[in-house]
């Protein structure tokens, strides 16, 4: 049975596929999927748009139409079998967000501004820590990874301009993480994200070591076998060795 009410509908054409709308629907009424956000079940859509804030192409917005009537309970049902990219506080760093690249051209014709240094960030998404990152997080599809130590990004001076652009950012710390965890975490993303090449950095400092072995376990777990390049870097910031 059918009724009028509102519900939510996409414009595909502005849809970017970006995911930034997906931890805004409470009622998880809404996926990526192949690269466009789509209503997975117009019964887990509540209508109210909480959603469209969070879109930044304009790509949402609520309509007015025959649909199924919104079933709060499958909903809930729905919601409890889905791991979400939100941490139990609701804190705003797990919210998926995809940047717009610079190019290179674009940034020489940039008139240069006064108290500004070290150009513009190469960063392309957010959130960067492994822990924070979906698997099925839109930026990492088809992707070349820069997996880094967390004490490299202060370490590195150049890191921006020599070692980030055209890659995927995922950050964290070898030694205090849960190993388990991060390379469960590659895991799937190997086995659902097409990665292109991962590239590993890390201090010179013993427990750092752990960190091109996690993405090794992680490769023969997801049964893959994608190109790894390691760059390690000493305590000063210089690189000492890519292998």
């Amino acid at each position: 049975m059918k009724l009028l009410r509102k519900i939510i509908e996409i414009d595909e054409a502005l849809c970017d596929g970006c995911g930034q709308c997906v931890p805004g629907c409470a009622e998880g009424a809404l996926e990526i999927i192949d690269g466009k956000a789509r209503v997975v079940s117009e019964t887990y859509c509540d209508g109210l748009g909480a959603c469209i804030g969070e879109c930044p192409t304009g790509a949402l917005r609520i309509i007015e139409r025959e649909a199924p009537p919104f079933d709060e309970e499958a909903a809930k049902h729905h919601m409890a079998g889905k791991e979400l990219p939100v941490l139990p506080c609701g804190c705003p760093s797990t919210s998926i967000q995809t940047f717009k690249t610079v190019s290179d051209c674009e940034a020489a014709n940039r008139p240069a501004h006064t108290g500004e240094k070290g150009g513009e960030s190469a960063l392309t998404h957010w959130p960067v820590q492994i822990r924070l990152i979906p698997a099925k997080a839109s930026f990492l599809k088809g992707a070349d990874l820069l997996v880094l130590a967390d004490c490299t990004a202060v370490a590195f001076p150049a890191l921006h301009q020599d070692l980030m652009k055209g890659k995927v950012v995922m950050m964290g710390c070898p030694k205090f993480d849960d190993v388990r965890d991060y390379i469960g975490k590659f895991a799937d993303i190997f086995k659902t994200a097409d990665i292109k090449s991962v590239t590993t950095v890390i201090m010179e400092v013993p427990c750092c070591s752990g960190l091109p072995m996690i993405i090794k376990k992680g490769m023969e777990a997801a049964n893959k076998n994608i190109p790894l390049k390691e760059v390690m870097l000493s305590t000063r910031g210089k690189i000492l060795k890519r292998t």
